[in-house]
């Protein structure tokens, strides 16, 4: 009976980190032998963004050392360093990178897996074919293998030189009929997909996938097996008492089921015990039970039996079903998550958190707390700031240090040193954070002299960022700071993150392509720079506070008065009430009010000035020679210093 059960950490000699053995179900890539397909009863590497952390067992488990028949002078080591040298393996011929096995004195290479199983330089009895074939390391005409149809490319493979026929080195081995474990009652033959008969079952039974070219087949069971699941076949019988507390033996045939961990349906060949009528997905076999995901800001926890209280999934907004298992919040009692949702490569970062040490110490505080209303940010460690509750100070061009908007009628913490300035709610903003944008966690920054683009809105940026370190992805804290369910004035409902292309943002009316926040419950999507706009501020164009308008139109043709333009009362603006003004939101804010004015910039190599438009007389843009009319504009340092009113003369200038 073949079983997998549950053990220790394992220091594996291929890998940097500490290993975990699984007896879950993954299509991944095995970081050892570099190949995709599905991995089972292997290890897998908890360190975050180590991704994506699985090994085949025979993989992880390499020895440091082996005597290769190929090569008898000398034992070959497991090479395991980055190299910016390029090798190749000199049995199958192909590219290869770290971990591989190499003899240093003779500067003799194989693969993880030459090396662990080396392929026949000639193959006398194939089971495959009738004639010998011989190993071939490199070809320049194109072929398909004879046995799964599949293109070979210029990789290594096995050829038959009287029929010219070629075949993959792995299904050279495969035989046109075996008998299978996973199907004992009669052998399996292989027969193309196309040759099925139409009340045949497409699917393997296994991977439930429906392979386009070849399959093996039993006509009398109406059984199927793919070829990658016939080569490493799934275990009959899977011990796993934190999944389920009896044995599960795999049913060896294709079915319609309920999966009893997760509650999706499932069409394949499920896990069972017979004497609890219990089903489940391979892959659901061993699912983590602790995880943080990037929609919601505390740790999650597995539950077999979800129970009742819950109603949608916080990631899919679809309906949870409380007789199955799903991800649950211990703080909030009514958030929970599908197994599917929560599991996703989008939203988990594949850190499994039971049994770490210190997993819940994730907070950092941004600030030292140094006496009544004091505080030391990390941002401005020099001086202490004083705390000024619904801000006192209406000068309109004072901006957030962090958020780089204008001051608004919030609280504040001020310097009375040199001026620093910072919104209250600016100064909470976490150390460490999770953002839908990617799975892994996000470290807040203060942006340098080096200024660039927000990743999401496209908006150039200056005072504080979140970074993720693995991609150098870069958030203005701006998009960093929605979250959902995110309420806005401008709309009844709530609104959800969502991934849209090519759709047009209900404030702006541009074309997104990306995040933006949409409302489940009717047509409204909002991009995210709109949902940021300030609801309200000071600007240099009128004496009072200016309102953003949301949706609904004025009674009359209105003009901006800032460009003197028509506005578009379909798009969002600015307005004030006492005055009976009208603004453009663009013409507001234009397209660098989010840089720290008077300061030095670099921009794609390029030097600016960050400079105030605040002088009577409107400097001319050197690119589209109008008189800039926005609050901020920036100010070659190279050539004649000319003004950029906008980020297309800036796009113009840069060429």
């Amino acid at each position: 009976m073949d079983t997998i059960k549950t053990t220790t950490m394992y220091k594996s000699s291929i890998h940097d980190h500490p290993l975990f053995p699984s007896s879950r179900f993954v299509i991944s890539f095995c970081q050892g032998c570099m190949t995709i397909g599905v991995i089972y009863g292997g290890y897998y590497c908890n360190y975050p963004n180590c991704f994506p952390g699985f090994f085949h067992k025979k993989c992880a488990e390499a020895p440091l050392q082996i005597n290769h028949p190929t090569h008898p002078q000398h034992p070959l080591l497991l090479v395991n360093d980055s190299s910016p040298y390029v090798y190749y393996c000199d049995i199958c011929g192909e590219f290869i990178w770290p971990p591989f096995y190499s003899c240093s004195t003779c500067e003799f290479n194989v693969s993880l897996t030459c090396g662990i199983k080396p392929p026949s330089s000639a193959i006398e009895h194939p089971l495959c074919h009738d004639h010998p074939l011989v190993l071939l390391k490199d070809r320049e005409e194109k072929s398909s293998c004879e046995v799964c149809m599949e293109y070979i490319g210029r990789s290594p493979s096995y050829l038959c030189h009287e029929c010219s026929l070629y075949f993959h080195l792995d299904c050279a081995n495969l035989s046109k009929e075996v008998n299978h474990p996973c199907h004992s009652n009669h052998p399996v033959k292989l027969i193309a997909s196309e040759n099925l008969m139409d009340d045949a079952k497409k699917i393997c039974f296994s991977c439930e996938k429906q392979p386009e070219k070849v399959i093996y087949h039993c006509s009398t069971c109406n059984f199927n097996i793919c070829l990658d699941c016939s080569k490493d076949p799934p275990p009959l019988v899977i011990d796993h008492t934190r999944t389920h507390v009896h044995p599960l033996t795999l049913l060896s045939r294709t079915m319609p089921f309920t999966c009893d961990v997760c509650g999706d349906d499932g069409k394949g060949g499920p896990y069972v015990c017979l004497q609890c009528a219990f089903l489940t997905h391979g892959g659901c076999i061993d699912l983590p039970r602790i995880i943080s995901i990037n929609r919601h800001e505390h740790h999650i926890s597995f539950t077999l039996h979800l129970g009742v209280g819950y109603s949608n999934c916080g990631v899919c907004r679809t309906i949870l079903s409380h007789y199955h298992g799903a991800y649950s919040c211990s703080v909030c009692p009514e958030y929970a998550v599908h197994c599917r949702c929560a599991l996703s490569y989008y939203v988990w970062d594949r850190v499994e958190l039971e049994g770490m040490p210190n997993h819940d110490a994730e907070y950092i505080a941004p600030f030292k707390v140094v006496g009544d209303d004091l505080i030391i940010h990390f941002s401005h460690e020099k001086h202490p700031l004083k705390f000024y509750k619904n801000n006192i100070l209406y000068d309109k061009w004072l901006q957030c240090e962090a958020c780089m908007y204008p001051l608004g009628f919030e609280s504040i913490y001020g310097c009375k040193e040199c001026g620093f300035i910072i919104h209250e709610k600016c100064a909470n903003f976490p150390m460490k954070k999770k953002l839908i944008f990617y799975p892994g966690s996000y470290s807040l920054e203060v942006v340098d002299e080096i200024v660039d683009q927000c990743d999401q809105c496209g908006v150039l940026f200056d005072g504080f960022k979140y970074r993720e370190n693995f991609r150098v992805s870069t958030i203005d804290v701006h998009c960093g700071s929605l979250c959902e369910p995110f309420i806005h004035e401008g709309h009844l409902h709530p609104l959800y993150f969502y991934k849209r292309w090519r759709l047009s943002c209900v404030a702006c009316e541009n074309i997104v392509r990306g995040y933006m926040m949409c409302c489940d419950a009717c047509g409204f999507d909002l991009c995210l720079y709109c949902a940021s706009l300030p609801l309200q501020m000071w600007h240099k164009n009128d004496d009072h506070p200016i309102t953003l308008h949301c949706g609904a139109k004025v009674s009359s043709i209105s003009w901006c008065d800032i460009c003197e333009k028509e506005l578009d009362q379909c798009k969002w603006f600015y307005t004030c009430s006492d005055c009976e003004v009208i603004f453009h939101a663009r013409c507001v804010l234009g397209d660098f009010s989010r840089l720290k004015p008077e300061k030095l910039i670099i921009y794609i190599r390029e030097a600016f000035k960050v400079v105030r438009n605040k002088n009577s007389t409107r400097p001319l843009c050197s690119q589209c020679h109008a008189r800039c009319k926005v609050s901020v504009v920036l100010k070659a340092c190279a050539g004649d210093n000319g003004y950029i009113c906008s980020r297309s003369c800036l796009n113009n200038y840069l060429g």
